[in-house]
């Protein structure tokens, strides 16, 4: 099984998800297991056979999960993830198998996966395949079904466009900072401060999937960010803001009692947060909790 972790990686930067990477593991070695003994021992290289199955699969599914998230309500946003968290088949933290994990480094970045969303799912996973795990495109055509230089055209084109919006190039140590300056406002109620941290087009985008209260559309501009998590923090005085690593950044846990009712990523750009990207839809904070989702609504 020392091929999981790997696929779980794929999974994870292909579809947003971490239940769905799960799914897309669990798939890919139904697979493999449904080929007789003679099959498998006809297939040269066994990783290179699982990778190109999960990627078709991840390819189907990104096809689907646009139709999907036509009917969901409000913002969708990537699952987020937390150092050193893992997860199996059922969806619980803290395991301890290195294959249960997902590494975490600027590919998984949460501003790079809302990137990721927006390019078209041949792209995405032309992109992923060679950009993040060097997969040469002879091999990428015969996943996506094209010729290498079609995929080479695609990952070349993905690559513009994310270039285009590239996430911010504030070091792990500026963003702490102004992660750490940002929760001290919010929790002190310091309007002026808030504000003065935040970019004058910042965007907040906040997804609670339809279970919990949260923002529809997009809140747009630092005065009315800033106001917007200040009355969040004043409607529920007792949640404790927590400095925690989001998908390899600095960013924030929302806690009331033990349960994490929500996880904040931002993108600071020449020390001003630009973009802000709030979880509270429970079923994508199970790994937060400890347990394959739920959480207080």
């Amino acid at each position: 099984m020392a091929e999981r972790r790997r696929l779980l990686n794929l999974g994870y930067r292909m579809l947003g998800s971490v239940q769905d990477a799960e799914d897309v593991v669990q798939e890919t070695y139904a697979r493999w297991y449904a080929l007789s003994e003679e099959a498998q021992r006809a297939i040269d290289v066994p990783m290179a056979w699982l990778t190109r199955v999960a990627s078709r699969i991840c390819l189907d599914q990104l096809g689907s999960a646009r139709a999907r998230r036509e009917r969901y309500t409000g913002e969708w946003l990537p699952e987020p993830v937390r150092h050193g968290a893992g997860w199996t088949s059922t969806g619980s933290a803290g395991a301890d198998d290195p294959a249960d994990r997902i590494t975490l480094d600027e590919s998984v970045s949460m501003g790079m996966l809302v990137l990721l969303d927006s390019i078209t799912p041949a792209e995405r996973v032309a992109f992923v395949l060679h950009d993040v795990f060097g997969m040469p495109f002879t091999e990428i055509a015969e996943t996506v079904g094209r010729t290498p230089a079609a995929c080479r055209q695609l990952a070349s084109s993905a690559r513009r466009r994310l270039a285009h919006r590239a996430p911010g190039s504030a070091t792990a140590e500026e963003h702490g900072r102004v992660v750490s300056a940002f929760r001290g406002a919010c929790e002190t109620g310091d309007l002026d401060t808030l504000v003065a941290l935040l970019d004058p087009d910042v965007e907040s985008r906040s997804d609670g999937g339809g279970k919990v209260r949260a923002a529809l559309r997009p809140v747009v501009g630092r005065d009315k960010v800033a106001r917007l998590f200040l009355g969040l923090m004043r409607r529920e005085p007792e949640v404790e803001l927590v400095e925690d690593d989001v998908n390899g950044m600095p960013g924030v846990a929302v806690r009331m009692g033990g349960t994490t009712l929500a996880v904040l990523a931002m993108e600071v750009r020449g020390g001003l947060i630009t973009e802000l990207w709030l979880v509270v839809n429970p079923d994508k904070l199970g790994a937060w909790n400890g347990g394959s989702g739920g959480g207080v609504s």
